[in-house]
């Protein structure tokens, strides 16, 4: 009973989706309530045209008139039935638009620690497989539902007016027939919830595989990932097995219980024969055509509503799991009201602790202050906690006790896209899309000029290896970017931040895997992107962090040494120890 109630909760808020759409809606009922009265009608005009004008009085012109009309009636069924399918799927693609546009603008508002426990490949089955079987609830899951349960209804009603003795002998089997489906509609929804599973399953599967496809072979584990998948597919076909399966046996029924309809028909029609005359059987014919027909009529309505119930009880299934992500509030990031600020101000960390996993903490206490237009590194081994600054600086994670303010504004209360418009972060794995250098570049800002671009590009020093590519600027990159260098990746990062042009400037690890040669290149243009902005830079490279005006020594989530790097060396502590260790040399 709780979960009809779930199914039913489910339903109503997908049918709130319809609202902005009434005109369409209202539409494609209108077609779909005409339609369901027309066509039970037909064969009453079927019957009584071969009562009248066949059997009884054979008039030609006026059997020519009726067979017209009903041709066109035929006509203004099809052409509703088009009608009422076209407005249903208008109707279902806005509706599935509209959804799918909610759930991505909630699904990147989520905070990271969300996407560090939430695989990506379950995350791309909600946008994309759940919404388009949520599709159909729309397009031929309501609305045909609806005309079947109308038609059935003209059906009956029909059928009683006609000869209610005649209508009982024919749905003797009916009862079966409601017994077949319930038990064919319960077996679905079970063969439903482990597809949905299974479909989860392989695509996390294949998603993180073809992305780490480069691991796989550098290991040589081919074969063992291959038998995985073999596995995961094997569950797969299980789970779409068991439907088929189900399929194959209710359907079968239903037209062995259709025959049955028909043949006590005819029994019906055998016994009312004996001892009557030639005239009161050939009054049966009419009423016998019309019957086959009307038997039809209501067998297929039911048989399509049990398919269009397994539709529903798809759709709600994945509604469920929709849901379940636009309900997940607990993960979105606050944002602050703030729109206007000058980001030309220190920063300062007081007694700021963050945890990945509650109980181990990361940053332990944290007191730190980047004075405005200052360049300050920030180095340590593995671990210390460096990367995770920039992580809560920007608000990527959430930090748990203390305050971070920019000059006295707490950057809680910054409103989030102005606060991250403001900080720029080159980070060490970059992100290309498979789109051109200059959208990679301007990431679909129609504000930033090609002109921009190409100034940015020279400043940083990556004009002339862009120039030199098929139609330069142009030029559209493959997945991640893997058709260019490491460095001239990274150059792209650093033109990205400087048309930008970010008042706090984050590099972290930025030149960690690129050659000499790049290192140079990136080297000159972290002095040109840096100059008169506050710049916090994460680095093992000592050409990268020893012109700094601050570098700020972790270890274990704590600061434990700050100073210049001619101040470290002198006190020889454990900045000493790791420059002597080489571990910040150059090329190592």
């Amino acid at each position: 009973m709780n979960q009809k109630r779930k199914n039913l909760k489910m339903f109503g808020r997908l049918i709130r989706y319809v609202r902005p759409y009434k005109s369409l809606f209202c539409l494609a009922a209108l077609c779909v309530i005409l339609l369901s009265f027309l066509s039970p009608f037909r064969p009453y005009l079927i019957g009584t045209m071969v009562d009248r004008y066949i059997v009884n009085s054979q008039n030609a012109q006026l059997l020519l008139t009726w067979s017209i009309g009903i041709a066109v009636l035929l006509l203004v069924e099809g052409v509703l039935q088009f009608a009422s399918s076209y407005f249903s799927n208008l109707l279902a693609q806005s509706v599935i638009r509209d959804i799918r546009k909610n759930l991505f603008k909630h699904i990147v508002s989520f905070r990271m620690k969300y996407f560090d426990k939430t695989p990506v490949g379950a995350l791309v089955t909600r946008v994309v497989s759940d919404l388009e079987a949520i599709t159909q609830v729309f397009s031929s899951g309501i609305m045909e539902i609806s005309g079947d349960l109308i038609s059935l209804s003209m059906v009956l009603s029909l059928m009683f007016i006609t000869n209610w003795q005649l209508s009982l002998m024919t749905l003797i089997p009916i009862p079966l027939l409601i017994v077949a489906t319930r038990i064919f509609a319960k077996a679905m929804r079970s063969s439903f919830q482990l597809e949905r599973l299974q479909v989860t399953k392989l695509n996390t599967f294949v998603q993180e595989h073809l992305t780490g496809m480069s691991i796989v072979q550098i290991f040589n584990k081919n074969k063992e990932e291959y038998l995985k998948f073999v596995e995961i597919n094997k569950g797969h076909r299980k789970a779409h097995i068991n439907a088929v399966w189900a399929n194959s046996i209710f359907f079968p029924v239903v037209e062995i219980l259709s025959s049955l309809s028909i043949a006590f028909l005819l029994v019906w029609g055998a016994l009312h024969v004996d001892g009557k005359s030639s005239t009161e059987i050939q009054a049966m014919y009419g009423q016998i055509i019309a019957f086959t027909l009307w038997i039809y009529q209501l067998y297929r309505p039911i048989r399509q509503l049990a398919d269009k119930f397994n539709v529903l009880q798809r759709g709600v299934v994945r509604a469920e799991r929709i849901f379940e992500i636009l309900d997940h509030d607990a993960q979105r990031q606050r944002g602050g009201a703030i729109k206007e600020l000058d980001f030309n101000s220190d920063i300062s960390f007081k007694g700021v602790s963050f945890a990945y996993k509650k109980g181990q903490d990361v940053l332990r206490n944290i007191d730190l202050k980047i004075e405005k237009g200052k360049t300050v590194a920030i180095v340590g081994s593995t671990g210390a906690g460096k990367s995770t600054i920039i992580n809560i600086l920007g608000r990527f994670y959430e930090h748990e006790r203390g305050e971070i303010r920019i000059g006295e504004v707490n950057i809680e209360d910054i409103e989030l896209s102005y606060l991250r418009k403001n900080i720029a972060v080159v980070l060490q794995d970059i992100f290309l899309f498979s789109d051109t250098i200059h959208n990679n570049i301007t990431l679909g800002d129609d504000g930033i000029t090609r002109a921009q671009v190409i100034d940015a590009s020279k400043a940083v020093g990556a004009h002339d290896f862009i120039s030199q590519l098929p139609g330069n600027y142009d030029y559209t990159l493959g997945e991640r970017g893997t058709v260019l260098s490491v460095g001239q990746r990274q150059l792209l990062s650093f033109i990205r931040a400087f048309v930008y042009n970010p008042q706090v400037l984050i590099l972290d690890e930025a030149t960690s895997s690129v050659d000499n040669e790049s290192e140079v290149l990136i080297q000159r243009a972290t002095e040109r992107i840096t100059k008169g902005r506050t710049s916090i830079v994460i680095a093992h490279r000592m050409s990268t962090i020893q012109n700094a005006d601050l570098i700020v020594v972790m270890e274990k989530g704590k600061v434990i040494e700050s100073g210049t790097h001619q101040q470290l060396i002198n006190k020889e502590g454990r900045y000493n120890t790791l420059y002597e260790k080489q571990i910040f040399q150059p090329n190592e």
